[in-house]
């Protein structure tokens, strides 16, 4: 199990650097386009879409190799039960909100689909398709918390900072 998690949150990692990569070729070819007299419609709108994509994607990666900012003033100063007690506090709130996060992405999603809602842009794209990214993203971050949850009810979870697994 641990190896097919593992596996979902470098993929999406993946995924969001093909992305990012996605907004250097938008933004390349907007600028050539200025550069040679050239245009292609929506590449504004697409290297929107790519980064929008990318950042959603890139949190479960993010979050498991430990570097998602943490507010340790309080959490840093207990030891034993009670740091446990708020660190399973805090990850059970994490696991709350991701999961409305993705609930409320994915049924953005089905509604730009349900109504047809297109870009105003002059890429005229249906939303549902780039919102798409963002329900796939907030899923993979819900499972990384719940992942995180678990391993820290086990008491396998490294104190202070998330350990890197991916390396």
């Amino acid at each position: 199990m641990r190896k097919t998690l593992d596996a979902l949150y470098l993929g999406a990692a993946w995924l969001a650097a093909l992305f990012m990569i996605g907004v250097l070729v938008m933004v390349l070819l907007s600028m050539l386009g200025r550069m040679f007299q050239f245009y292609i419609p929506g590449t504004d709108a697409y290297a929107g879409y790519a980064m929008a994509g990318a950042g959603f994607l890139a949190l479960a990666h993010t979050l498991k190799c430990g570097e998602h900012i943490r507010v340790t003033l309080i959490i840093g100063k207990l030891r034993g039960g009670a740091r446990r007690g708020l660190e399973l506090w805090s990850l059970s709130a994490a696991v709350l909100l991701s999961a409305l996060l993705a609930v409320y992405a994915w049924r953005l999603a089905w509604q730009s689909h349900a109504y047809h809602d297109i870009s105003t842009a002059s890429d005229a794209t249906p939303l549902w398709i780039p919102q798409l990214l963002m329900g796939l993203g907030t899923t993979v971050l819900l499972i990384a918390f719940v992942d995180e949850w678990v391993l820290e009810f086990q008491r396998k979870r490294a104190h202070g900072e998330v350990e890197t697994r991916h390396e």
